[in-house]
């Protein structure tokens, strides 16, 4: 008639992989971050080809999008020299500060 017991058990270990699971991923190189609220453009025009792309070699201070706020081209520089990882966000989206943009390694 005891038996309830040993059913709690399992109940409360299957709590414990659930914390785990929800830490955050940490990625591999330096992420470029939003130094503004705005809207990113990866080409300089429409129709252009895009001032990088993932797997380019950059150089420290060229420009990797272009975030506009306000009616103001905002290029945004590569903070040092190396490889674009990945690029985080798309043609025409929205962006807040801080918000991260890129991955050099």
């Amino acid at each position: 008639m005891y038996a309830a017991a040993p059913a709690a058990a399992p109940a409360a270990a299957a709590v414990a992989p659930a914390t785990a699971v929800a830490e955050p991923a940490q990625r591999e190189g330096d992420i470029v971050n939003s130094p503004m609220v705005g809207t990113v453009y990866l080409q300089p025009e429409p129709g252009a080809a895009p001032f990088v792309k993932v797997g380019d070699l950059i150089s420290e201070g060229q420009t990797l999008l272009i975030v506009e706020a306000m009616k103001t081209m905002n290029p945004i520089p590569a903070p040092r020299a190396g490889r674009v990882l990945e690029l985080l966000v798309g043609d025409g989206q929205p962006v807040e500060f801080g918000e991260p943009l890129a991955v050099i390694g």
